[in-house]
């Protein structure tokens, strides 16, 4: 993966073909992390080839987990032999600072060794992302928590733990994945209680338990862990990523391309195509593939009562978070108006002013919410200078660009790259020009 900073991207893109999504990003930094719950080898089939990932496996290989790269997407572990010690150093503090999904080491590490120190991890600012329901949840099971405000870092002590009721204070995925692995080796009987049920919770359920977890209600918001004394190695393979797919969905709508998604309807979409179905966009699920049209115009539906349609984000099976930057996008285009509510993440939306500077008609009424007054193809967005603020976000704005008029420089692109893998390559076979400068 290159090291350069910024994307220059030309506009008025038209794409055609097939393309494949990548194995889902979320779903890889949890499995990936359950990797130390056992001492024998895991075969992890799939994994997305970006930075999030990269950093998270290098984390492993510092606390001795033996990694085997055996093709482009697969690997082996084995944590056979971990280095403590290895989690107060400089090195690892850096590196889980720059990623999130660090914070999902917790629950193996004092699962199977008694403890756990992690520094305040990363990632996007998309505002608050607590730690809260994470620590609760590992204090219910008896585990003592300290914060160093000096060194901005967590330490968990758990020599004795025991499995509990928890009542989460908010349905929080890696919240949910956290306190999962921390208690399939909990002795005892642990309910999750208004747990999330994503898509990458019951993948992650279904490998503990090829491991040898006994866990009830995968795929609910009641988890209930009957605690055991191993777990066994283990193949695994990680579904596509959906959030992939909503994308390709609405750069195939932005830029009136016609594009199948090669194996996309192998992954759990909920009411993602619906969604887009609401703004004009066709979604065709044609067995294992998605085939968007190319669509000259595409109009918002109202409701029933006549009233401008708003489309929010919830917790699953309702429609994440991460595809609001794209559905949002995509609406500048299209006929009519629709209310974005963001209510999950406080400051996801303020890339907007980048779109009015392309000349999007978007009205930011406040951290959560815009109104998309949609352009219906009257007038091409205009090429600009950008940074990319996360990494739904830069996607977003990359699809922008693609659409507009003109040259775009889109920087800060290792938002993207840490989400999405080698996506320059992958647009450009399909006859976009992204290049990295």
């Amino acid at each position: 993966m290159s090291e350069t900073n910024t994307f220059r991207v030309q506009g008025n893109a038209k794409l055609s073909g097939s393309i494949t999504p990548q194995g889902a990003k979320n779903e890889a930094l949890q499995v990936i992390s359950a990797v130390l719950l056992t001492d024998q080898k895991i075969i992890m089939k799939n994994v997305p080839d970006i930075l999030d990932v990269r950093r998270l496996i290098d984390l492993l290989k510092g606390l001795g987990v033996k990694v085997e790269r055996l093709s482009k997407s697969d690997y082996s572990f084995e944590a056979s032999e971990i280095d403590l010690d290895y989690i107060a150093s400089p090195e690892y503090q850096k590196t889980a600072k720059r990623i999130r999904g660090s914070v999902m080491l917790m629950g193996p590490m004092i699962a199977r060794y008694g403890k756990a120190f992690m520094p305040k991890p990363g990632g996007d600012k998309i505002g608050r992302r607590r730690l809260d329901t994470h620590i609760n949840g590992f204090h219910k099971l008896g585990a003592k928590f300290d914060f160093d405000k000096e060194r901005e870092s967590y330490f968990l002590g758990g020599d004795d733990l025991r499995g509990s009721f928890i009542l989460m204070d908010e349905i929080s995925v890696t919240g949910t994945a956290n306190i999962l692995m921390a208690a399939v080796l909990t002795e005892g009987t642990t309910t999750i209680y208004n747990a999330a049920c994503e898509p990458y919770l019951q993948q992650l359920c279904r490998m503990l338990i090829s491991m040898g977890a006994k866990i009830d209600g995968v795929g609910s918001n009641k988890l209930i862990i009957y605690g055991v004394d191993h777990l066994s190695g283990t193949t695994h393979t990680i579904q596509p990523d959906f959030i992939e797919i909503g994308s390709f969905i609405g750069l195939a709508a932005m830029t009136q391309s016609e594009l199948t998604i090669s194996g996309g309807g192998k992954a759990d979409l909920g009411i993602i195509p619906s969604v887009f179905n609401l703004i004009g966009v066709e979604v065709e699920i044609k067995g294992d593939d998605i085939y968007i049209p190319a669509q000259e115009v595409y109009d918002i539906q109202s409701f029933i009562d006549g009233s401008i349609m708003t489309i929010y984000d919830s917790p699953w099976p309702g429609f994440t978070p991460d595809l609001i930057s794209i559905l949002l996008v995509v609406a500048t285009q299209a006929n009519g108006s629709v209310l974005i509510h963001q209510k999950m993440f406080e400051s996801r939306l303020f890339f907007v002013d980048k779109l009015i500077d392309m000349g999007a008609k978007i009205i930011l009424c406040d951290p959560h919410r815009a109104t998309v007054i949609g352009l219906g193809r009257s007038q091409n967005l205009r090429a600009i200078e950008m940074t990319s603020p996360d990494i739904r976000a830069g996607v977003s704005l990359l699809i922008a660009a693609l659409s507009a008029d003109g040259t775009s420089l889109i920087h800060n692109i290792q938002q993207i790259d840490r989400g999405y893998q080698d996506i320059d390559v992958r647009l450009n076979a399909l006859g976009a020009q992204i290049e990295r400068i």
